[in-house]
């Protein structure tokens, strides 16, 4: 079925207030109502069905070992589950043109077949985008699957790899129907609605955060906040909700060093959010990095459509540390509908472990108490330029003192999949519910987002969402720092502090690497007379990826030459740094910047081929992020049999 945005307007009066589909299947009020969100949820149970390694390895879906829960004469069995219960999302980044089988209630036919890559294509009606969709190097589907006694999800197949199959369980009172692939006139109702909100990240959603009916007002303020001061941007003294925030401009929030705080509070109580600023909207590294449907930037503006309902009072404002005035404009979209008996205030929790600790997991937020994690946050920063392993650890989650969910790969729990490949998990990008803040390999940073609606993590007595660093036993120090957002019945037990501004900074690498052999940007080479090649050669027990360039006479406009972009995180003097395989056949190299050289040539000739250790080409003053180096082969040794330049990185290394 290809999605009819038109539709869509059939589901918004003229006041602009979304349709409620009263008689929509269990599931899929969940995916628009989002005045509901802070209400606390009916399920019994929910867990995940996944690949993750039993034995504590890494091997998460690669072999598929573990991608099963059995085999049967049909194929292999992914989830057996006993009803009632939804299935609320399904992630893979290994797709295959295998058939896939979804068989209800004890069906021996099943009710939906589809191939397993088509799922997430938006091309099955049962099926449409943005529901499912694909990106980042994952797949996902989001549509909501009931059950009334039991679901088997089946593929043709004699293998599979990596996957997740999130779902919900409930009790028999709950009303839960069997899902049907052809759509009830209540659930197509619902489906229009649904499909023209996921296609609004970045709008303004009130209409949906407010509860139906409610008038929405706007609180409007410029403000100038002074260093080192406290400035208020909004105050209510009676029950409400906040059901919307914007604030730009979006430069003011651009800042590694974390000192404009967000500070939220309701009913007298101490700050349910405290949280640098620029990160409460999805910032990376101190810059706008996320454009999800709930939170993010869009443009030059910051918001946030987490309803916030409190009982009595609200106050929002803005605590500077920073040491220069800074002007803000806000927007505080509000309903006066009072928090109701069945919901929660909503939290932000800002932490951060730098280091983390070698052996124990990293920790989103372990609170006690009742509630819904609905949010989560994760800048990854590595202690080492060109190393992003602690990337393949999996996510835990712990319900009520049991572990009810065990993922497959950091990227994974944020609907991604195979991180530094080219079109995969490699550069910022931004979906619905999930997406890519950004991957530097050179600066051994990324990280991800995901919010849950359908699919939220409920908890009766507590709440521990951890994520490993590393592939196996958490032994790759890091520097991980979160947000995490949930609605919680009473103040949580977590910290909802956050540390000195010392202690916020954004970490920035003093020398960051550059591999030529993987996926360094080349801005240009030699025009005419030259090749260049990726290789690997095995020294010393070593096997080694370089990039070559074989070159002859001169070029167009004098001696050969290699420019690589260098993306660098702050400006500075940095010492420029090669590392070669030296031999018989190559150059003698020289770095230059506008035309001129910086130092003296170096010589890359060796009797037979050898790894270089590091050889300093010269110093230069550079701006923060991309800079096109300029290396030229400027002649060679009388004993050099050619003109070659065989390099496995380039080295900046900032200089105090």
């Amino acid at each position: 079925m290809r999605v009819v945005h038109s539709l869509a307007i059939g589901c918004f009066l003229l006041s602009g207030l979304p349709v409620r589909c009263a008689a929509a299947s269990l599931g899929l009020e969940e995916l628009y109502r989002l005045d509901r969100l802070p209400a606390f949820k009916s399920s019994t149970r929910i867990g995940a069905v996944t690949s993750y390694d039993r034995t504590g390895g890494n091997d998460d879906g690669f072999s598929g070992r573990y991608s099963f829960v059995r085999k049967d004469e049909d194929g292999i069995v992914l989830a057996d589950l006993k009803g009632p219960g939804v299935i609320y999302r399904i992630w893979t980044p290994t797709p295959t043109d295998d058939v896939m089988e979804f068989l209800f209630d004890g069906e021996m036919k099943p009710r939906i077949e589809v191939r397993f890559r088509d799922l997430f294509l938006g091309e099955h009606p049962a099926f449409p985008r943005p529901l499912v969709g694909f990106g980042a190097g994952g797949y996902y589907c989001y549509v909501p699957m009931a059950f009334e006694k039991s679901c088997v999800v089946r593929l043709r197949a004699p293998k599979v790899q990596f996957y997740q199959i999130n779902y919900a369980l409930y009790d028999a009172t709950a009303g839960v129907t069997t899902f049907l692939p052809k759509l009830s006139p209540a659930d197509l109702s619902a489906y229009e609605t649904i499909l023209g909100l996921f296609s609004r990240s970045g709008s303004d959603l009130s209409q949906f955060t407010a509860p139906p009916g409610a008038k929405v007002n706007v609180t409007q303020a410029a403000v100038k906040v002074e260093a080192h001061s406290t400035k208020p941007l909004f105050k209510a003294d009676k029950g409400g909700r906040i059901v919307g925030l914007r604030i730009s401009p979006t430069d003011a929030l651009t800042s590694k060093a974390r000192d404009l705080l967000l500070k939220i509070s309701f009913d007298g109580d101490q700050p349910a959010v405290l949280c640098p600023l620029g990160d409460f909207f999805g910032y990376a590294w101190g810059q706008p990095a996320m454009q999800s449907l709930l939170v993010g930037t869009t443009g030059d503006i910051n918001y946030c459509y987490l309803p916030m309902p409190f009982d009595r009072s609200a106050s929002i404002e803005i605590v500077s540390e920073r040491a220069t005035p800074v002007e803000l404009r806000a927007e505080v979209l509000h309903a006066a509908v009072p928090r109701k008996a069945n919901e929660g205030k909503c939290y932000a929790v800002w932490r951060r472990e730098n280091p983390t600790q070698l052996g124990k997991p990293y920790t989103f937020v372990e609170t006690e108490g009742r509630g819904h994690l609905v949010g989560v946050v994760l800048q990854s920063q590595g202690f080492e330029s060109g190393k992003t392993l602690f990337f393949e650890g999996d996510d835990q989650t712990m319900i009520d003192g049991e572990l009810v969910i065990h993922g497959t790969g950091s990227e994974d729990f944020f609907n991604g999949g195979w991180y530094d490949i080219p079109d995969r998990w490699e550069k910022r990008i931004s979906f619905p519910l999930s997406g890519c803040l950004g991957y530097a390999k050179h600066l051994g940073r990324t990280g991800g987002y995901r919010f849950f609606l359908g699919d939220a993590y409920p908890f009766r007595r507590g709440l521990r969402q951890t994520i490993e660093h590393a592939g196996e036993q958490n032994n790759i120090l890091t520097d991980y720092c979160s947000v995490t957002y949930l609605y919680s019945e009473h103040r949580p037990t977590a910290e909802l502090s956050v540390p000195p501004l010392r202690d916020r900074a954004v970490n920035d690498l003093h020398e960051v690497i550059f591999p030529a052999g993987w996926q360094t940007p080349i801005y240009a080479w030699s025009f005419e007379r030259a090749s260049l090649t990726r290789k690997k050669m095995r020294l010393a027990n070593e096997e080694i990826r370089y990039l070559s360039l074989t070159a002859e006479g001169n070029d167009w406009f004098g001696p050969h030459f290699f420019s690589p972009v260098c993306d660098l995180p702050v400006a500075g003097r940095y010492a420029i740094y090669l590392e070669v395989i030296k031999g018989p056949a190559q150059a003698k190299v020289q770095l230059f910047q506008y035309e001129n050289p910086v130092a003296a040539p170096v010589d890359l000739y060796a009797e037979q081929p050898e790894r270089s250790g590091r050889l300093l080409l010269g110093r230069l003053d550079l701006p923060a992020g991309p800079n096109n180096l300029m290396f030229k082969l400027v002649g060679r040794n009388e004993q050099s049999a050619g003109l070659g330049f065989d390099l496995i990185t380039v080295i900046c290394v900032r200089e105090p």
